[in-house]
């Protein structure tokens, strides 16, 4: 059994270094579908991953959670709100890259847990520990020192963050697989795609089918481009701790970074570097104290559970091996409920960027 756990976390994090390495790289991608204009990919990419998805889905048999979403308008208004979101994320990502701000792209999502902990204090009425506001001051700085050395604020780097913290406190709320929630809302993307691929068709300024065969094929590789990541990423999420994959979240935005100065050759001037060494401080900070709560927590879980077998044990002596044995599962369960609080702090601090909570704060539903 040990075994067998050993190889599916290595399946995971193998899974988890595929998906956040493809996220990382896809800057490299983008540039070949030129000459289509950005809103040309994008739409590409919201048809083409519907019908990716659907293959997806039509192979594993899960359609049941359609019609449950059909027949709830709340939730299919948060779809909504959610696709439109990813889209302008898409759609400011795209662009960004094909004009070459590819570190200013890579910066948004540096920051995106900070934005995302900034939106649970101010929406959701979280409560930071000393060492998250310490955190969000010196990212707060981050983004005033690149204002001053750009002349403007870092608006992509900003749109991208604030987007997709958006999309991720819909989601939470959705509460929608993976898959299913990619599958609604390309489902709510694809009729505005095509309409604008019809127009610019009829416009004669489509590039699909008036280029090389070849670009018609990258053209629709957006929809793997989009789903495969996701797959793998919904593979890792299974099998390892979501604080291993908040701390994996890193490598793509770092992938981006590193393509953007030694590829594309951008430059990075020396406000920019003290713009993004504030952004990594404030984030080593979140990381720090993300994995300090969890052993904090953890510990606390080990150390009700022994007395709590401990005072069991003493109630019958007459079935000391039974309570003795149910002492030994209960501190077993601890220790695995310990590891998923752990998971949930690290996730909420750093994969997911949620504040992680401290004691007496109300848990968010």
């Amino acid at each position: 059994m040990a075994g067998k756990s050993r190889g599916e976390q290595q399946i995971g994090l193998l899974n988890g270094f595929a998906a956040y390495g493809m996220w990382g790289l896809v800057p490299l991608f983008w540039p070949l579908l030129k000459p289509s204009g950005a809103v040309e990919i994008l739409a590409h990419r919201m048809a083409w991953s519907l019908v990716v998805v659907g293959v997806v889905l039509l192979v594993m048999r899960r359609w049941a959670w359609a019609g449950e979403l059909l027949r709830q308008p709340r939730k299919l208004a948060l779809i909504t709100i959610a696709a439109t979101v990813i889209t302008v994320n898409w759609g400011v990502y795209i662009w960004a890259v094909n004009s070459e701000h590819v570190v200013e792209a890579s910066l948004g999502y540096f920051i995106n847990p900070l934005v995302t902990i900034a939106m649970g204090v101010l929406l959701l009425k979280e409560r930071l520990r000393p060492v998250q506001w310490a955190a969000v001051g010196i990212g707060f700085a981050a983004v005033l020192v690149l204002t001053i050395g750009y002349g403007h604020p870092p608006w992509i780097s900003l749109c991208l963050a604030f987007s997709f913290a958006t999309y991720g406190l819909v989601k939470k709320k959705v509460n929608l697989g993976g898959i299913e929630s990619l599958a609604a809302e390309t489902a709510i993307q694809f009729l505005p795609a095509l309409a604008y691929l019809l127009w610019l068709g009829s416009r004669g300024e489509a590039t699909f089918g008036a280029q090389a065969p070849g670009h018609a094929a990258l053209l629709a590789a957006t929809g793997l481009v989009t789903a495969v990541p996701l797959v793998c990423f919904g593979a890792a999420a299974i099998r390892v701790p979501l604080s291993t994959l908040g701390l994996l979240q890193y490598m793509a935005p770092v992938f981006q970074f590193l393509i953007g100065i030694f590829y594309f050759h951008e430059a990075m001037p020396a406000e920019r570097w003290a713009g993004f060494a504030l952004v990594w401080l404030a984030l080593s900070l979140l990381t720090f104290d993300a994995l300090r709560a969890a052993r904090q927590g953890a510990r606390a879980l080990r150390e009700s559970a022994r007395t709590t077998g401990a005072e069991a044990a003493t109630d019958a002596v007459d079935i000391s091996a039974t309570v003795t044995g149910a002492a030994g599962d209960s501190t077993g369960a601890a220790v695995i409920a310990a590891g998923a609080a752990a998971d949930g702090t690290g996730s909420a601090a750093i994969a997911a960027g949620a504040a992680a909570r401290p004691e007496g704060s109300r848990r968010t539903s």
